[in-house]
């Protein structure tokens, strides 16, 4: 089974949904998204497999988001999206991809639904 996970090795939830995988016997293609940021494709796929609005999948607690007026309604998904591409650190974390599925690992626990 081929596994991707969007990680963060400074966020705790990030970590205990990697060594939850990894207990599970299954050895993620782990993704540093703050150092390589999905491409503009695979930010949409993710998005479609996870059911979401761009917005849905957005950190707004971080700085960025307050100081780029991000939550502006008349902002588009395609402004939104962007936004995530310029400053990664907007995306939700961790993301696990399998089987054609994404979850976000919020709790850790979600992600083995998709295995």
């Amino acid at each position: 089974m081929s596994i991707k996970i969007y990680h963060n090795p400074r966020c705790s939830k990030s970590r205990q949904t990697l060594q939850l995988l990894e207990e599970k016997g299954v050895q993620p293609d782990v993704i540093e998204y703050l150092k390589k940021a999905p491409s503009r494709a695979e930010l949409e796929s993710i998005l479609s497999m996870l059911n979401m609005e761009p917005r849905d999948l957005m950190r707004k607690g971080e700085a960025i988001y307050k100081k780029q007026n991000l939550k502006d309604n008349s902002l588009s998904d395609e402004q939104l999206i962007t936004a995530m591409l310029e400053n990664p650190i907007l995306i939700e974390r961790p993301i696990a991809l399998a089987n054609g599925k994404a979850a976000i690992g919020r709790p850790p626990e979600t992600v083995l639904e998709i295995l």
